[in-house]
């Protein structure tokens, strides 16, 4: 996906286009995860670009989309330039020793265990 959306249309309300193309955003990633996934591969990573238009757009991450739209949003800027690529991913193996996030024992006490 690559497109340049209008935050300003003449007789709708900002808010509304914004939930629109946040949408649209949100509904290509669901089509792109629903399809099948080719040998080897364990994922649908996404490559994005954004920026106010296609010659300032810089590389970000997925989950930051949302937020540097927002961002345009609240500054009232008229339009942005989002570029969404779908590749297929493989999971790296966590180095040896090292413990997942979110789990084991820190910061309980003994009369919680």
């Amino acid at each position: 996906m690559r497109k340049t959306f209008q935050l300003h249309a003449e007789g709708k309300n900002p808010d509304r286009i914004l939930d629109a193309v946040k949408h649209e955003i949100r509904k290509y990633i669901k089509r792109e995860r629903r399809r099948d996934l080719p040998e080897g591969a364990d994922y649908w990573d996404f490559d994005c670009r954004f920026g106010r238009t296609q010659d300032d757009a810089e590389v970000v991450h997925l989950s930051a989309l949302t937020e540097r739209i927002n961002a345009v949003a609240a500054e009232g800027g008229p339009q942005f330039y989002v570029e969404i690529f779908a590749k297929p991913g493989q999971r790296k193996a966590r180095p040896p020793g090292a413990e997942p996030e979110g789990e084991g024992d820190e910061g309980m006490d003994d009369e919680e265990a």
